[in-house]
């Protein structure tokens, strides 16, 4: 079966987990064609060469470490036209070398426009249709509300009517609408490989705080260490060690941690609920999937959502993580048995 994939390059979440899912297509015998763009591009171009083809997509823009949704909305604005027209070039490239049979779209647009122009079966597969396609369990708080609506909207627009949703959640919720599961997190090789032990550092990844206030805030706690990745820094700061991003690296520290600290992205904190690793979460601010990742981290009692980072946070947060291993210890998981037993089937089913 000839398989379209659309991967976002917003976050590299999506092209990981991507990732996963399209080694396994490979090994069942389809043929698949990704396309993706920016950073994610260059990832999946580099892992699958040759079976990438390169888009333009949406992107957000930050102001001070928060989304910005004016800058946002301008930014993809302009760009819109200009990306029509490439787009539209990828577009006709697959239509005379590929011609798919089914169509995967990762919250991906490209790819779900070319399935309906098609008339081609499209499965979705995501973390972001919890929002819209199942009961959130958790208390909204006023705030958050307009966030929270701006992104359900966001999240009905952008890949609707496909044939199958199959939502990627270490939470489970109660599904509303048809056509709809919820699997398990979507998990890297290199992470169910991995030795798990419970060490004396804590591993830190972090992009949208400043250097500065990772500094105060680490060092007011002069008897922890801790491994900070994602500011792209190769130094040691008193108990703060910032480390250069090294994918083997990265793993060994995270395995072996006592504890993470990160905003509310999917793909980490997946990872480190998988790993059983207390996380202390503090999401990008008008993001609010991250806020609702960060809140179900608090109501499972994996560890604990906070707005800031901060050092007495950090202090309440290590003072339960007796707490926090205990209910991370129920949590269970084969790998990506799920999903790839129900994709298959529903492969089988709508070819």
């Amino acid at each position: 079966m000839k398989i379209l994939y659309g991967v976002p390059g917003e976050g590299m979440g999506h092209a990981t987990r991507s990732k996963v899912v399209i080694d396994h297509l490979l090994a069942k015998g389809h043929e698949v064609c990704a396309v993706s763009s920016a950073r994610a591009f260059t990832f999946l171009d580099k892992t699958f060469p040759g079976k990438v083809i390169e888009i333009k997509g949406f992107h957000f823009a930050y102001k001070h470490a928060e989304v910005s949704k004016t800058a946002t909305f301008l930014a993809n604005l302009k760009a819109a036209g200009k990306n029509l027209v490439y787009n539209t070039g990828k577009k006709r490239l697959i239509e005379a070398n590929f011609v798919p049979d089914i169509v995967i779209s990762d919250f991906e647009s490209f790819s779900f426009f070319f399935a309906k122009e098609h008339r081609l079966p499209l499965i979705s597969i995501d973390n972001m249709q919890v929002m819209d396609r199942c009961v959130l369990d958790i208390t909204i708080r006023k705030e958050e509300k307009n966030n929270y609506r701006l992104a359900k909207a966001i999240v009905q627009t952008k890949v609707p009517g496909c044939d199958q949703y199959f939502i990627s959640s270490f939470f489970d919720a109660e599904i509303k609408k048809k056509n709809t599961d919820i699997v398990p997190p979507i998990v890297r090789k290199i992470i169910q490989e991995a030795k798990t032990s419970k060490g004396e550092h804590i591993v830190m990844y972090q992009t949208s705080s400043s250097l500065n206030t990772v500094k105060e805030v680490l060092q007011q706690l002069p008897g922890e260490t801790f491994y900070v990745y994602g500011m792209n820094r190769d130094q040691a700061v008193g108990n703060a060690i910032f480390k250069p991003f090294s994918e083997a690296g990265f793993i060994k520290d995270l395995a072996s941690a006592k504890a993470v600290i990160a905003n509310g992205g999917f793909s980490f904190i997946s990872e480190a609920v998988y790993l059983k690793k207390p996380v202390y979460s503090f999401p990008i601010a008008n993001q609010f999937e991250q806020w609702m990742n960060a809140a179900y981290i608090e109501k499972l009692g994996y560890g604990r959502h906070f707005d800031t980072l901060s050092a007495d946070h950090l202090k309440a947060f290590l003072y339960d993580l007796p707490l926090f291993e205990k209910k991370l210890a129920s949590y269970e998981q084969k790998g990506n048995e799920v999903l790839f037993r129900e994709l298959d089937e529903a492969l089988e089913r709508l070819q």
